[in-house]
């Protein structure tokens, strides 16, 4: 059964404070061990993913036009023993705004429990389908990588130490909902990748065979680098193959994001 809706109009009100944080701190989710969603969207992907919200969070105004059918879809959640039914704040649009890091706040989000383990660490999967990312350090980047590795199969992405917080706001708001379908796994050195027993796909900007031109092995890795210094030595040296985007309009190289989306849809393309 849903709690009533709880009104708050402080500023310094201890739960803003730390709503706030979590909405505009890179790494706020680490000590909270919860996730900041903001706007339908994002609240309806994690939803379908079976993601339970502990707090929903509504304006005023949204709450006055939708609050009905916002409190009807999360009264029909099924009950869970790890997230029982969450509570709603309603706040004055102000206050949401001093929420959001957003320059148009949305006028609702959801709060959800962070997966298990630090940072939404987990084991790396052995033998899963993978991307991973080597300091790849653009909020936007990481975020629509991993909406590609999400719509092309991919099971899990591994970040190595250096690589953008995958659960912090901005790369949240770019993945549009592709955290709920992956398997995250942040923090890592190179040598924690000897357990995915797998080949390891690097790419290069001028160097390895193109990718269009074969058929590349199913599962595997694919290992996607600083958006300046590429691939780290470490992984070149362990990688079964580089590998090259062909660009005949002569261009130095492409946007990791975009190059990540060529491979990882070429793997789907020969499987």
């Amino acid at each position: 059964m849903l709690s009533q809706p709880q009104f708050i109009t402080s500023r310094d009100n201890a739960q803003i404070k730390l709503l706030r944080r979590l909405a505009q701190d890179n790494t706020a989710y680490r000590q909270q061990a919860r996730v900041w969603l903001e706007g339908d969207h994002l609240c309806r992907a994690a939803l379908a993913r079976g993601r339970m919200p502990s707090l929903a969070v509504f304006t005023e105004s949204a709450w006055s036009e939708t609050g009905g059918q916002w409190a009807q879809v999360l009264a029909d959640l099924p009950p869970s023993p790890a997230t029982p039914p969450p509570g709603i704040l309603v706040l004055p649009e102000a206050l949401m705004v001093s929420l959001s890091g957003l320059e148009s706040p949305a006028p609702m989000a959801f709060v959800v429990p962070l997966p298990s383990g630090e940072g939404g660490t987990g084991g790396v999967l052995r033998g899963q389908a993978a991307v991973v990312l080597d300091r790849v350090q653009d909020a936007g980047n990481v975020g629509s990588i991993l909406r590609s590795a999400s719509a092309f199969g991919f099971t899990q992405v591994l970040a190595l130490k250096g690589t953008a917080a995958l659960w912090s706001p901005k790369v949240v708001r770019a993945g549009m909902g592709a955290h709920f379908g992956l398997h995250l796994v942040e923090g890592l050195l190179p040598e924690d990748l000897n357990d995915l027993d797998l080949p390891l796909l690097v790419t290069s900007s001028h160097a390895g065979q193109a990718v269009h031109e074969r058929a590349w092995p199913w599962p595997c890795a694919w290992a996607f680098g600083h958006e300046g210094q590429g691939v780290g030595a470490a992984l070149m040296a362990s990688a079964k193959q580089q590998v090259r985007i062909a660009q005949p309009g002569g261009e130095e190289s492409l946007n990791v994001a975009a190059a990540a989306a060529i491979c990882l849809y070429a793997s789907v393309a020969h499987r």
